[in-house]
């Protein structure tokens, strides 16, 4: 069995195409600039060196007739050879707490989803309108983000809001990055030799976009995001957990109408917003050359990061594993021993030099009498919407 999983964005698709039966990679690749004078298509044939091209590519449709053009060529499929294709879908809400085979109803209820996820659930739909137009006959179905954290109990997925803005705009934590949580946990279970159904792990989704999840008896139980994936962690570029009355005072001694402060809190904040920088490999190289700013930001990120462990640990009770993923999470072994110093009385403790070179795809850093186990796991949330795609067709739960 070859899967297709597609992530369609507003100018751009993600893609991999996965052989089953051994979960290997055959095809990756990305088509960005949609739209643009110049598209670029970078992809890679198995393991061999990345090719890239630039081209006219006018809408998702044009761009999917570049990818399977390229899927052709490839050698490695057909249209026929295909058994399926696996969609991101950022939100389900309530709706989906499961991967769903897509059909005209589906479709109608994402696009339901739009008020929910404004800037994603419409470039997901782009991306499924126009492979169902051009893949009719081949089964497609939508994973959610969400769906992970459709476990949470109401007394941690509720606001302390009137009921009503609930119960008429749903207004309430959804949680994100659930794909990724999901897949590190069940890895995290395989490592450790135990079944997820008897483990609590508390899992660091650490990139441009960064959440934290704890996770009980392999079930969602609280999540950093919220209604929407501004709330939480401080990010690249989004301010996470902060006082809602500063919305009131930005308006009203700046005059800023609310698109404004929506563009500063999620696009000219977080890291971006202490020191003018949101990636993290650069911050470090300011902070190394001494920028007060860059390092400022780096206590802070990391000091976000331990606050949520701390509260988590509470929820939980016990804590078998701390996972780290996400780029930023799996690359900057200062962020990790940073994030779990001082949590020895935790039971947390690091190995300082198994932090500095941990094994892939999966490792551990934690020292010798560490009571909580802490790894270091490479999240793949396109092979996870695969496998869910699979099980979905074969009526499994996941």
């Amino acid at each position: 069995m070859k899967i297709l999983v597609l992530n369609a964005g507003s100018s751009s698709i993600k893609y991999s195409l996965f052989a089953m039966a051994d979960h290997s990679t055959l095809l990756s690749g990305l088509i960005e600039r949609i739209g643009e004078p110049l598209a670029l298509h970078r992809y890679q044939l198995l393991n061999q060196e990345v090719s890239r091209s630039e081209q006219v590519i006018a809408d998702h449709q044009h761009a999917l007739n570049v990818l399977f053009e390229t899927l052709s060529s490839s050698g490695l499929i057909n249209h026929a050879d295909l058994s399926c294709i696996g969609h991101r879908v950022v939100h389900g809400g309530e709706l989906f707490q499961q991967p769903v085979r897509i059909d005209a109803e589906v479709i109608r209820q994402i696009a339901g989803m739009v008020p929910l996820a404004p800037l994603h659930n419409p470039a997901n739909l782009l991306g499924i309108e126009a492979t169902m137009q051009l893949m009719a006959n081949t089964p497609q179905v939508a994973v959610f983000d969400t769906a992970f954290h459709q476990s949470l109990p109401d007394y941690a997925y509720r606001y302390p809001l009137p009921e009503s803005l609930y119960q008429h705009q749903g207004v309430r934590r959804y949680g994100f990055h659930g794909t990724s949580h999901r897949y590190v946990a069940k890895q995290a279970a395989e490592f450790l030799g135990k079944p997820l159904q008897q483990l609590n792990l508390i899992s660091l989704h650490l990139g441009n976009g960064a959440s934290v999840t704890a996770i009980e008896k392999g079930q969602s139980i609280d999540t950093s995001m919220g209604m929407t994936p501004l709330e939480g962690l401080m990010m690249g570029t989004r301010c996470g957990d902060i006082d809602p009355a500063l919305h009131f005072y930005l308006s009203r001694s700046l005059g800023l109408p609310l698109d404004a402060i929506e563009t500063l809190l999620n696009k000219e904040s977080g890291c971006k917003g202490v020191c003018g920088e949101n990636d993290m490999r650069t911050i470090h190289s300011m902070a190394d050359a001494g920028d007060a700013r860059a390092k400022l930001a780096l206590q802070m990120y990391a000091y976000r990061i331990k606050k949520y462990i701390g509260a988590y640990f509470a929820v939980l009770g016990k804590v078998d594993a701390l996972v780290f993923t996400g780029g930023i999470g799996e690359n900057d072994h200062w962020l990790r021993q940073q994030a779990c110093n001082n949590l020895s009385g935790l039971g947390i403790c690091v190995d300082e030099i198994q932090n500095k070179q941990p094994a892939r795809p999966c490792g551990a850093i934690h020292a010798d009498d560490s009571k909580v186990k802490v790894l270091v796991i490479n999240t793949q949330e396109e092979l996870e919407i695969a496998i869910q795609a699979q099980s979905c067709l074969s009526n499994l739960r996941i």
